[in-house]
């Protein structure tokens, strides 16, 4: 049975696009929509019907849409695709259709919309109210591409359900069936898909760093071993990624940090049951100045950036801290420390935060980080022992030779 018919115009909206004043309208927290939406019982997902078709174009305008073809010139009469206004001009039009039902009892994503409610009565009546809408203001919906009533459902490349937000098994199954890449394109294709589930994958970047590496410039492209089990660990890791769960704004946040030396590792976490259960795990890299920092520097250094990362949950809410270096705790009343490490606290003193001391051992779901090895610095280990070496010696026993170097 057709429904309806598709088309492509080739149409080069390039210098109109840089002669139209730009529409900031912002789309979306995808982390935030997929938070709201998760842990309820129903759910319907409905999808819209021929996108931005359905938004008019002022007559005044439609001139400016103008395209040629073997039968003459045309325009425009709906917004077409490849303006640059286009995407922020139909969200807008959407929240302004729905603006007192977002957030509360359905989800707008472009033409993606989620209705959700922990019973079945109830998700029916949002359901009846959102079509009702949709009738008043002639939004029109693709019914093959509609869900109604059901407990589980893809959104933006996650799937949703009761338990919690969790990857889309048929993208990551076909991201598993990668061959390694050859080609610094390549590498960033894969990484590209594969840091959209970043969130999921602990020390994602200490992961990929073997790969990472090979996109700085002048860099020779060796696909060496370590960049085959990183490549290899990362689908892995996306095959077994966890389920997160969404946050519960009556119980405390518990953040686990820790530090190695070259890279820094935070997750995000409430405590249900007594089970630590996972939100967010975030991780990063340090600059070449970071990695100098003494320990307690990058300790510290870790907690910043897991309250930067995770502000939007942390500001207004209670946190604890777990780390394995116990001086973190007393660095709050010490008033004698180093510029940068007094700079870092007062920008922790907006949250309401406790440290805690944790063992390493007892610390599993960030410390394993620090015992992780650095592909890239053994070079730079090698220098350190012969350096120490040279140290056993004075500096008149070891001869000229040793300035020539």
């Amino acid at each position: 049975m057709v429904t309806g018919c598709e088309f492509a115009i080739d149409t080069d909206y390039r210098k109109l696009n840089d002669a139209t004043r730009k529409d900031h309208f912002p789309l979306p927290f995808m982390d935030q929509m997929l938070e709201r939406l998760a842990r309820n019982e129903y759910y319907c997902f409905l999808d819209g019907f021929s996108g931005y078709f359905q938004i008019p174009i002022d007559p005044l305008d439609q001139e400016k849409t103008t395209f040629t073809c073997p039968y003459g010139t045309f325009a425009y009469r709906r917004m077409p695709f490849g303006l640059c206004n286009a995407p922020g001009t139909f969200q807008r039009c959407m929240v302004a259709i729905f603006h007192d039902m977002i957030e509360k009892t359905m989800e707008v994503f472009m033409d993606d919309f989620s209705v959700f409610s922990d019973s079945f009565s109830s998700c029916l009546s949002h359901l009846d109210k959102m079509l009702q809408r949709c009738e008043d203001t002639n939004l029109v919906l693709n019914w093959e591409k509609c869900h109604f009533m059901v407990k589980e459902g893809i959104v933006l490349g996650h799937k949703i359900s009761k338990s919690g937000i969790e990857v889309d098994k048929a993208k990551v199954d076909i991201i598993a069936k990668l061959p390694h890449p050859t080609t610094v394109k390549g590498i960033r294709s894969f990484l590209g898909h594969a840091g959209f589930y970043r969130r999921f994958i602990q020390d994602f970047s200490k992961i990929a760093r073997p790969m990472t590496h090979l996109l700085e410039k002048e860099t020779l492209f060796i696909f060496s071993k370590e960049c085959i089990e990183a490549f290899e660990t990362l689908k892995m890791k996306l095959t077994q990624a966890p389920i997160l769960v969404a946050p519960d704004w009556d119980l405390p946040f518990e953040i686990m940090c820790d530090a190695s030396d070259f890279a820094i590792g935070a997750v995000l976490g409430q405590r249900k049951n007594k089970h630590f259960q996972p939100i967010h795990y975030a991780s990063k890299t340090m600059t070449e100045a970071q990695a100098h920092y003494t320990t307690t520097e990058k300790e510290l250094l870790v907690v910043v950036y897991a309250f930067e990362k995770f502000r939007s949950y942390l500001i207004l809410s209670k946190s604890i801290v777990y780390t394995d270096h116990s001086a973190i705790k007393y660095m709050f009343a010490k008033k004698d420390a180093k510029a940068r490490l007094m700079r870092w606290i007062l920008l922790l003193q907006e949250f309401d935060v406790i440290i805690r001391n944790k063992k390493g051992a007892e610390n599993l779901v960030a410390d394993h980080l620090s015992r992780l090895e650095n592909p890239h610095q053994d070079k730079l280990e090698n220098k350190e022992i012969t350096e120490r070496k040279l140290r056993k010696f004075p500096l008149e026993t070891i001869g000229i030779g040793y300035f020539s170097w």
